[in-house]
């Protein structure tokens, strides 16, 4: 994924939320944000240490990265994406073993697979319905929420924009083919260990999970890049962020779409 710093005026300022961020992840352990206080004043320049980040750890060896997470809180609100690591991208049943984790948030989630490739000049002009089209496959999901911040979820939104959108690790179901369903009936079901049942039904927090398309695939092709058919989209939680320890199982069911699982 190629680096966006020499697009951005404020680069020295970018610099410790790089090498914040780069030494946490090298060293196994979280950091404050606190220390970077006021670094970052926009979303682009947050994605640009996303890229510093990607380019530091070698993480993509093509243009465009094959998984990514999108989405928001509400229609109303500004998405944000981020590209995620091949090596904490998993499929079901998955076990985590001995990979880090800080934290062990769980987000049960839907996925989508890109049917074609998309440029920059199809993605100017998607909507939610032509940009659904482009599908051609979904998945049940389960995102693993972590932080190389120590405030986690609580550090400033920028700062979890930078730090990959406070992701983790990704658990992908089996994929089956896209159709379109009424995704206010749809049913979610989380199992946490011997934790009671967490199911919710029409909860995606933007009302379907292919909202966030059109802004995805702008952001993803935004330097002119073509996002290659086969990329995947991950695209917001059922049902918030559900703790879990290490040691315990998890299982998201989406009635009519699939499983997922995962050992932490």
């Amino acid at each position: 994924m190629p680096s966006t710093l020499s697009s951005i005026p404020s680069q020295a300022a970018l610099q410790p939320v790089i090498d914040a961020l780069i030494q946490a992840r090298h060293q196994g352990r979280t950091t404050a944000a606190a220390d970077c206080d006021r670094a970052l004043s926009t979303a682009d320049e947050a994605y640009a240490v996303q890229a510093a980040i990607a380019d530091a750890f070698g993480w993509f060896d093509t243009r465009v990265p094959a998984c990514w997470k999108s989405g928001g809180p509400n229609r109303e609100a500004v998405l944000t994406h981020a590209p995620l690591p091949p090596a904490g991208v998993w499929r079901s049943p998955a076990a985590a073993g001995a990979f880090l984790f800080h934290q062990r948030g769980i987000e049960a989630e839907v996925a989508l697979r890109l049917g074609r490739d998309v440029d920059q000049a199809t993605a100017a002009g998607l909507d939610e319905a032509s940009a659904s089209a482009l599908i051609d496959a979904m998945a049940v999901s389960i995102e693993v929420v972590d932080s190389r911040w120590q405030e986690c979820m609580q550090a400033p939104p920028l700062m979890r924009l930078a730090d990959l959108q406070c992701h983790g690790a990704l658990v992908l179901g089996e994929w089956h083919p896209w159709q379109a369903r009424d995704w206010a009936q749809q049913s979610c079901r989380v199992e946490i260990g011997d934790r009671a049942v967490v199911e919710r039904r029409g909860t995606h927090p933007m009302g379907s999970p292919t909202w966030c398309l059109p802004a995805w695939l702008r952001h993803a092709t935004r330097h002119g890049d073509v996002v290659p058919a086969g990329t995947v989209v991950t695209t917001g939680t059922w049902v918030g962020i559900q703790d879990a320890q290490a040691g315990e199982r998890v299982l998201a069911v989406f009635e009519g779409i699939g499983a997922a699982q995962v050992q932490l």
